[in-house]
């Protein structure tokens, strides 16, 4: 999910949604109909630097697809602040879209309402198979073992940027391949006076992301096989605390970053304020703020050692945008028309492009946009050392308490308050007494 997210989004609780009937789209049949044939409306994500940015990337092709079908769209470019509030109430109140974009975490949340229209074979098999779609994306499409809640539509991954010129000014001849070499370049890039490593620390969302892979790099997982919070484990607990000790010991992080929730870190970044930044796609936002490809590279987020890959080697969530219909929406049709559109090879290519983004449908990562030295990073990520977070009803939860958890954290160790084992722990246990019980 696109990190542009601010912490609010993780506020509006779960209950709400549980208790939805399922509703959406302004049918008032209970179920799909082709009602208005003619028309649709779209919630679409804020992927680009601004709601204005979006607009002019959708609306020529949104002009397109009526010219094809006769069906007209209207369009409303969702901040991330506002969009899971305005999903949850759409689920109750039935004034919603007819089609919407969902960050790809809140899948099996969003699918435990039953507002959303399931995609089996049959309704895969409208918009040309299940197969098009990369396995990784179509792990976090909802709950696994039940028909997805949603179709792909951009793929993420996290990367290492780097200024090359604050490198070699450091001394430093390649990007840190894992967590002690990123320290230890932290001592050389602050001695020739530059701040080492963007974070967002107030950003809910975005620690969740980060402790989720360090979660992983340590063996643990926040949740059990069978679903239930296991948020105070020893790993889990050693590795949030690793984590926010980039601050609070080792000091790469800015203090100032504890503040941070609206995209600081990646503009810091782009003014060559910082040396470094962990972020999801982050070409296109680099280029809008003035930054040019050739001033940073890209690399693998680090490992604790060796090698990016499965189990402890993950080094990123598989992070993207899902496209989804509101099942009792009154043009069915052609709302199932419309995720065909979006998702084929020709959209894909012109979409993913605009966003910097990497194509879930398997057939357009073939285009040559896709074949950057960039992009090569983000596409092997996905393929390679990517896991999807937790794919459970509550996790939108998770994302709130335990996002809090750690913003609380890094606020501890702005303040120069001591981050102990303890104190992590502490805070984990509250977040899962704040979980729904089982």
């Amino acid at each position: 999910m696109r990190s542009i997210r601010a912490a609010a989004v993780g506020a509006v609780t779960l209950s709400l949604a549980l208790a939805a009937t399922a509703c959406g789209g302004g049918s008032s049949t209970g179920g799909g109909s082709d009602d208005s044939p003619k028309t649709l409306t779209y919630w679409a994500s804020n992927q680009g630097a601004s709601v204005a940015m979006d607009k002019k990337v959708l609306q020529p092709e949104l002009d397109k697809f009526e010219k094809q079908t006769g069906i007209k769209v209207e369009l409303e470019v969702v901040p991330w602040s506002d969009l899971l509030n305005r999903i949850l109430t759409a689920t109750t109140s039935g004034q919603g879209p007819d089609v919407l974009n969902i960050g790809n975490t809140w899948s099996a949340s969003l699918q435990a309402t039953g507002a959303l229209l399931p995609w089996d074979e049959q309704n895969f098999a409208k918009i040309g198979g299940r197969d098009r779609f990369a396995e990784t994306a179509l792990g976090s499409t909802g709950v696994p073992g039940k028909d997805p809640a949603a179709v792909p539509l951009y793929s993420m991954a996290y990367a290492l940027y780097y200024n090359k010129k604050i490198f070699a000014d450091a001394g430093i001849s390649k990007p840190p391949a894992t967590w002690d070499e990123l320290i230890a370049d932290g001592k050389k890039i602050k001695a020739a006076g530059a701040s080492v490593l963007g974070a967002e620390g107030a950003n809910l969302s975005e620690n969740i992301h980060h402790v989720f892979v360090f979660a992983k790099q340590h063996g643990a997982d926040f949740f059990t096989a069978d679903g239930k919070p296991d948020f105070t484990s020893p790993k889990v607990v050693e590795a949030v605390k690793s984590y926010v000790d980039l601050m609070a010991e080792h000091e790469v992080i800015p203090a100032g970053d504890a503040e941070y929730a609206q995209n600081q870190s990646v503009s810091d970044f782009a003014k060559g304020k910082q040396a470094m930044l962990l972020w999801q796609s982050a070409a296109a936002n680099l280029k809008s703020q003035g930054m040019s490809e050739d001033a940073y590279g890209i690399a693998p987020v680090p490992v604790i050692s060796g090698k990016p890959g499965s189990g402890t080697q993950v080094n990123s969530a598989v992070m993207g945008i899902n496209i989804a219909v509101f099942k009792n929406t009154d043009n069915l049709d052609g709302a199932t028309k419309f995720v065909k559109f979006m998702t084929s090879d020709a959209e894909q290519k012109i979409l993913n492009t605009a966003y910097s983004s990497i194509p879930p449908v398997t057939s357009a990562q073939d285009d040559p946009a896709f074949g950057t030295p960039a992009t090569a990073v983000l596409k092997n990520t996905l393929a390679t050392s990517a896991a999807a977070l937790p794919q459970v009803p509550s996790e939108s939860q998770f994302e709130t308490t335990v996002g809090t958890a750690v913003k609380e954290l890094f606020a501890d160790a702005a303040a120069g308050r001591a981050v102990t084992t303890d104190s992590v722990r502490a805070k984990l246990e509250k977040a899962q007494q704040q979980m729904p019980a089982a």
